[in-house]
């Protein structure tokens, strides 16, 4: 039967429609400036099914999963507190990510990570929220966190692997269950210690610098005798001489007698908390060179008490901020002592000293011609804990100018900050190694050599960028007998690109927006770092 001319009609118009709002309703969306996004630049595609050509972070997921184009860093460690690129920072934090629902069916693993990102993410956008039709997970999951140590090679070709830990209250004797700190039970102390071993077997350091872990000598011998279970290598402490104190902590230190062996006695920095501040010399057993190593843990952000130099000044550096600072000049006096007596003038401070990188603390550090590790290996883009839903690092790697040059690499291992809350030893059923502490245990590779010159520049004859025809290569004159890689952040730090190099002339990804970005380049024994123009 033939259909009547004006049904024909009336469909041929349907179905015109339908493949014009169906060709424009999946709006692709390119965004240029991930560092001044906001959820406000999705208002115009509300209704529609849009896919993003970028990838989307998980910038939090409390209880649900935010994610925007960018992580989201505290402002103090990008910025100087109280600036105003601090309080825009702060706009820009409130306002860059938005809820993601109907994710489940499209999540490779259970556990949910900051910093895991979504390509292709195709989603129906709503004023609050995106609904997830399709979309890829990759980057930063458990499994590559598991596969390498870190998860780029990025400590270097070293000799000794220098590790340093909070540990989040590691008690196993004197619990307080009235107490918010550490198990209550040694029930939930075996859990905990389940937990920690396996992490600090995986990172397998030559000598790690523990913070939070109860005094005296039990808890921390506990710590050695698993990391010998676990490595099959031989371990031991530098005992202070305390005795338990239930709930209250200290900062250690265990070593491998095999690669080190500690020259002089154990040093303790008397200024702010006692305990909490060591300093010991270590002599490495194949060259008989030597280096101080400084394990710290500075006063907290919050508590009460806190008043006039001490007090919250608002500007982003929390409650006492004076006694940190006194806590960096102590530490900085306590080497200047020690380094003359020595005369080596070669220190890695290490630990949780409670302040992020642009802040006074570690500023005073700075100015009395330290290095931080963090910055000069990652640019902004390096964090070890997340609070409020930003990230930086509390937990620092500070040397001497005399010691940069024989540092081969560091990074903050994120097994923890990454991790929700809910998988701590007391809230699940979760044996892993991941969520062992709320920070992460931050590498140094070493590579000890009095002669060696800091390389300021950390740019090589050898290495280059160059362009052609609007492409970026980067090339080389090295034989490469072990990987390289490469990292592209804009110039505040934002994480851009990254990959493996495995050619000569090896052509990288143009970042999308215009701008001057950073490229550092990791091999076995340096970084190198050039800065581009992208017009």
């Amino acid at each position: 039967m033939t259909m009547p001319r004006k049904i024909h009609y009336l469909l041929t118009i349907v179905v015109l429609w339908f493949s014009f709002h169906g060709a424009t309703a999946q709006q692709h969306i390119s965004i240029q400036d991930p560092q001044n996004w906001t959820v406000a630049d999705l208002t115009p595609y509300i209704g529609q099914t849009v896919i993003f050509d970028v990838p989307m972070y998980i910038c939090s997921a409390p209880s649900a999963i935010y994610i925007g184009p960018r992580r989201l860093f505290t402002p103090t460690n990008q910025v100087l507190p109280g600036s105003l690129e601090y309080r825009n920072l702060l706009t820009l934090n409130n306002n860059g990510s938005i809820r993601l629902d109907n994710y489940e069916a499209s999540y490779p693993e259970a556990q949910v990570r900051t910093g895991v990102k979504v390509y292709n993410l195709k989603a129906k956008v709503y004023a609050d929220h995106l609904e997830m039709l399709d979309g890829e997970w990759r980057d930063n999951l458990r499994k590559d966190l598991e596969a390498e140590v870190p998860d780029v090679d990025m400590v270097g070709e070293h000799t000794l692997l220098i590790c340093g830990m909070n540990l989040e209250y590691y008690l196993n004797q004197q619990y307080d269950p009235s107490s918010s700190m550490g198990p209550d039970n040694n029930t939930e102390h075996q859990a905990q210690r389940a937990k920690v071993s396996k992490a600090l077997a995986k990172i397998n350091a030559d000598i790690y610098g523990l913070v939070e872990i109860q005094q005296g000598d039990s808890a921390i011998k506990e710590v050695a005798h698993d990391l010998m279970a676990n490595t099959g290598r031989t371990f031991r402490i530098i005992s202070d001489g305390t005795s338990a104190n239930g709930t209250y902590t200290k900062s250690g230190f265990i070593y491998c007698p095999d690669k080190v062996k500690p020259y002089g006695m154990l040093q303790e920095v008397r200024v702010g908390v006692k305990l909490r501040k060591y300093m010991q010399i270590f002599e490495e057993l194949a060259t008989g060179e030597r280096f101080i190593y400084s394990i710290n843990h500075f006063k907290a952000k919050s508590g009460s008490g806190a008043s006039g130099a001490d007090a919250n000044r608002g500007d982003g550096q929390g409650a006492f901020n004076a006694s940190r600072v006194a806590e960096a000049n102590g530490v900085i006096d306590k080497y200047n002592t020690i380094r003359a007596a020595l005369k080596d003038d070669d220190i890695l401070v290490m630990g949780d000293l409670n302040a992020y990188a642009k802040e006074d603390p570690i500023t005073t550090f700075l100015k009395n011609g330290f290095y931080d590790l963090h910055r000069y290996f990652h640019a902004d883009s390096s964090y070890s804990y997340m609070f409020g839903g930003t990230a930086g690092y509390l937990d620092h790697a500070i040397t001497s100018a005399s010691l940069v040059g024989q540092v081969t690499g560091m990074a903050a291992y994120n097994i923890n900050s990454d991790e929700n809350d809910k998988y701590t030893y007391d809230k699940s059923s979760d044996r892993t190694m991941f969520r062992c502490s709320d920070h992460d245990p931050v590498l140094v590779g070493l590579r000890l050599d009095s002669t060696a010159l800091p390389d300021t520049t950390i740019s090589i004859a050898n290495w280059g960028i160059d362009y052609d025809n609007g492409r970026i290569f980067i090339r080389h004159a090295l034989d490469l007998d072990a990987p390289a890689y490469y990292r592209i952040h804009t110039i505040s730090g934002f994480l851009v690109e990254q990959g493996q190099i495995v050619a000569e002339d090896q052509e990288i990804a143009r970042p999308q927006q215009k701008g001057l970005f950073i490229i550092n380049i990791y091999t076995k024994k340096n970084t190198y770092q050039f800065k581009i123009i992208n017009p």
